[in-house]
């Protein structure tokens, strides 16, 4: 007979796949800010445009939680800086810049970085009642 599957705490389950959304939030906000500077390889043609995540609220295990569901283009519109020795340079000298704002990804970073923070006290809190509760019921 197999060994029956142990009950999932479901504050865990919740709180890890918040964890795994933030972690992929950061690495789009980290792909933003590695690309706030680059331009076009072409004359006139568009730079890189900033990616947005998108969360989606999804049940599992009878509990509802967090995932990425998907990363949307920021249809924002680029910057236009006049540059015309620029080789992305369209027609009447201006280049166009990535519509990202580093001090906005740095903000979004660090918001992640703490709702990332705040998901792991979850779970070092839900072990520590499952520790103490296997303790008084040893007792």
């Amino acid at each position: 007979m197999p060994d029956p599957v142990p009950p999932r705490n479901p504050a865990m389950s919740v709180a890890a796949g918040a964890m795994k959304a933030q972690q992929s939030r950061m690495r789009v906000i980290a792909e933003n800010i590695a690309n706030a500077d680059s331009t076009s390889p072409v004359a006139g043609g568009e730079p890189y445009r900033r990616q947005v995540p998108v969360f989606q609220s999804r049940t599992v295990d009878g509990v509802t939680g967090v995932v990425l569901a998907e990363v949307r283009p920021d249809q924002g519109d680029f910057r236009m800086d006049y540059d015309p020795s620029h080789p992305a340079a369209n027609a009447d000298g201006y280049v166009m810049r990535p519509n990202v704002n580093t001090l906005v990804e740095a903000m979004d970073m660090r918001e992640a970085q703490r709702a990332y923070e705040a998901n792991l006290n979850i779970i070092e809190t839900a072990r520590a009642m499952e520790s103490r509760l296997l303790e008084i019921l040893k007792k």
